[in-house]
């Protein structure tokens, strides 16, 4: 189907008269705009605005409030934060692309996510062209949270000098689940230095959390793992900085104005969080706070 659909289309779209798609129209209930007089429908907000109604034992209805829950990558700096702050959030970390998944399927009111983009810079380069596409059309904000050192977590004093990516080639490698940012980002970097999964030598089993990189390589069962600067400093292991990535959380716009995420921000003012952030090492928090994002 084509991208903006006639009145005609979405009507056979949504098996519904063209009577009615005017009177959905007429309420603002579906989205539309007005070309020289002419109702034009954009395809994919109309699928989001489909994607809000399921079956309820045999009655259409408006999905209800997200449940109080942060979704997405796990960072140390807001696990911390949203127990101290008083936030009453339940977590389910399970990797950026999982928590936006959570997102589509009404699962989590918010997800932190850290994924790169394909040929973006600056402020364009993390997480907004993932968001778009996991949630069409919906009414999300996405808002930075921090900027994080990313690297290769190594053992102690960096025995076998590790100084990029390109040095992984043969190595033994913890890699992170599929759903994890990290996963994606170490694609991107291994393209970029001309190598691929298959000139490492991976662990069988991912590891499921930063946390978990740094016990594979404190225990010596891998020579390196991609995570961020805490989880090193954490394990007291080495590090290789690679890049400053966002992280930054995604939130449904409603839930933004709601006690639990303007308590976690409230916090995110005080000099005990700015203490904390400090003391992890690897985090910027400048930026906390900005909209990187914001559904229209």
């Amino acid at each position: 189907m084509p991208d903006y659909l006639t009145t005609r289309e979405v009507a056979d779209l949504i098996r519904l008269k063209e009577r009615k798609v005017y009177d959905l129209v007429a309420t603002g209930a579906i989205p539309c705009v007005r070309v020289t007089g002419k109702l034009l429908f954009p395809r994919h907000l109309v699928e989001a605005w489909l994607a809000q109604h399921i079956e309820y034992g045999g009655g259409a209805e408006t999905l209800q409030p997200r449940p109080r829950i942060c979704a997405g990558s796990h960072d140390p700096l807001l696990d911390w934060a949203l127990r101290e702050a008083g936030t009453g959030l339940a977590v389910s970390f399970a990797g950026s692309l999982a928590g936006l998944e959570q997102m589509a399927t009404g699962q989590a009111q918010m997800a932190g996510v850290h994924l790169p983009e394909n040929g973006g810079e600056g402020a364009s380069a993390w997480n907004v062209e993932h968001l778009k596409r996991a949630l069409p059309g919906q009414p999300v904000v996405l808002i930075e949270w921090a900027r994080r050192q990313q690297g290769l977590i190594v053992a102690p004093d960096n025995p076998l000098e590790l100084k990029g990516v390109a040095d992984l080639a043969g190595r033994r490698v913890i890699g992170r689940q599929r759903e994890a940012g990290a996963f994606v980002l170490l694609a991107r970097l291994l393209e970029e230095a001309g190598l691929g999964a298959a000139d490492l030598k991976l662990a069988d089993v991912p590891a499921l959390t930063e946390a978990d990189v740094a016990v594979a390589v404190g225990e010596g069962r891998a020579d390196a793992g991609l995570g961020i600067a805490t989880a090193a400093h954490q394990a007291r292991l080495g590090f290789v900085p690679l890049i400053e990535e966002r992280y930054d959380i995604a939130v449904w716009r409603a839930a933004y104005f709601d006690q639990p995420m303007q308590k976690l921000l409230a916090f995110a003012r005080t000099a005990r969080f700015a203490e904390r952030a400090k003391a992890l090492t690897g985090y910027d928090v400048s930026g906390l706070g900005a909209v990187r994002y914001n559904a229209s």
